[in-house]
């Protein structure tokens, strides 16, 4: 979504500046770039993979330990998919057997979380869903609405985040003291990135697809250069990696930290120093399965100079998307209260306490200055007295005002010991998890009845 700076004067007409603001849609003036939703409009699905939920007969398709999952749970796994990535029709098809692996896993999880009474509760849930709406801009509710509009029983989502947390509750406790990094070995880790100043250094996302046994590496392989292709023809990887990884980094999209050469895996790293920023990889041959990278970034280790900024929004939506021609009150006074928070407000907390009840969060994040387009907002905030408010900018469907809290430089590639502590913390975590769903899958009395697996379309 594009934003036009259009305030209106003081004192002016507002009608008028509403209609300065839609005159100039065609030229786009300000863009904040948020996270992607992760909830499509439920418009965007296509017709056959909606329909396919009444379609499939609900027959048992695997039994793990006891467990049954059925071909309904793959049908409502793969319509979620479709609807927070895009991935449809042909690539749904094609990833059929990769779905009943990744339910087949969380099932072992959500088993192994119950054996050991790690507690997750219907609380955890909502305030995970809950803060899936703040980040997104939906409205209270907004994620179990899509979810029914396309088909997916809620449950779908809720068991997915279920075992998310509680793998990551269970990695924690089993590590126990370890999880605790001793000063000296933070302290090495230091020593050794300083030796590696000047260095390229990596800003990668990831998605890891593993490979049971090798009779599966050929069907693996057609499935993520299926996924591959999408993702180049513009399916969100952070969306995939959230639904298919089994990296604990699915958590966060892919997303990894800035990380040398010599900490990836010698393939993935040979592949890195050949890709342009912004690229995709094929598929890569690691332990364990195939890893997709996508590059979004390099440096040079130890120097990334950049001025970092704390800001607040206020959004304030409008009811409909607006008619220049003829506003509604609800519009107007809507442009009315943006002007007056322009004009009066002082300091970030005047700007938190205007957004209470926003749908957009007023804490962006830690934004980088010279990342943000266009220039023309570049500009603006880099140039923006601290604690001052914007004039409102206006688009079709609401009134937006920003607001700096704070505005450093500093050298963003000089590691600090907590970053090397969450660095070695996280190695340690996904060794663990990879060891431990490598066990669950050896202990387990798991069932694939095939005939009853019939891949749609």
């Amino acid at each position: 979504m594009s934003y036009w700076a259009t305030p209106p004067a003081k004192g002016g007409n507002l009608q008028e500046a509403l209609m300065r603001a839609v005159m100039l849609s065609r030229k786009p003036y300000l863009a904040l770039v948020l996270l992607a939703a992760l909830l499509m409009p439920a418009g965007t699905i296509p017709a056959a993979v909606a329909q396919s939920a009444g379609g499939s007969v609900n027959s048992i398709v695997a039994v793990v330990n006891g467990d049954v999952i059925t071909r309904s749970e793959i049908e409502s796994r793969r319509r979620l998919l479709a609807l927070s990535a895009g991935v449809t029709g042909d690539a749904g098809a094609q990833g059929g057997d990769q779905i009943l692996r990744l339910l087949i896993d969380e099932r072992l999880r959500i088993q192994e979380l119950s054996r050991r009474r790690i507690p997750v509760t219907d609380q955890d849930i909502a305030s995970s869903v809950a803060n899936i709406e703040s980040r997104n801009g939906l409205p209270q509710g907004g994620v179990v609405q899509n979810l029914r509009r396309a088909g997916i029983e809620p449950r779908v989502l809720y068991d997915q985040i279920r075992a998310q947390i509680g793998w990551a509750r269970l990695l924690r406790g089993m590590l126990g003291e370890q999880a605790n990094i001793p000063e000296a070995e933070v302290n090495e880790f230091l020593a050794a990135q300083r030796t590696r100043l000047g260095e390229p250094e990596f800003l990668v996302s990831e998605i890891f697809i593993p490979v049971e046994n090798p009779g599966q590496e050929a069907q693996v392989r057609r499935f993520v250069t299926d996924v591959i292709q999408r993702l180049r023809q513009g399916v969100p990887f952070a969306m995939v990696a959230a639904q298919f990884s089994q990296s604990q980094t699915a958590v966060q999209g892919g997303a990894m930290d800035w990380m040398t050469a010599d900490r990836f895996d010698p393939e993935v790293a040979k592949i890195l120093r050949q890709m342009p920023e912004g690229a995709i990889s094929n598929p890569i041959r690691v332990p364990g399965g195939f890893e997709i990278v996508l590059l979004r970034d390099k440096r040079v280790s130890g120097r990334d100079m950049a001025t970092m900024m704390t800001m607040r929004q206020v959004f304030l939506p409008f009811e409909g998307q607006v008619n220049p021609q003829a506003p509604t009150a609800q519009q107007l006074a809507q442009l009315q209260r943006a002007q007056g928070l322009s004009e009066q407000a002082r300091g970030c907390e005047a700007m938190d306490a205007a957004a209470r009840g926003s749908p957009r969060p007023a804490d962006p994040g830690p934004v980088r200055l010279d990342n943000i387009n266009p220039p023309e907002l570049r500009d603006l905030l880099g140039s923006l007295p601290i604690g001052r408010a914007t004039q409102p900018i206006i688009s079709v469907d609401g009134a937006l005002i920003f607001m700096v809290c704070a505005r450093e430089t500093r050298n963003l590639a000089e590691a600090n010991p907590q970053q090397a502590r969450d660095i070695l913390l996280r190695d340690r975590i996904e060794l663990l998890s990879r060891q431990l769903q490598r066990d669950l899958r050896r202990r387990a009395q798991i069932e694939i009845r095939t005939n009853s697996a019939a891949r749609p379309g």
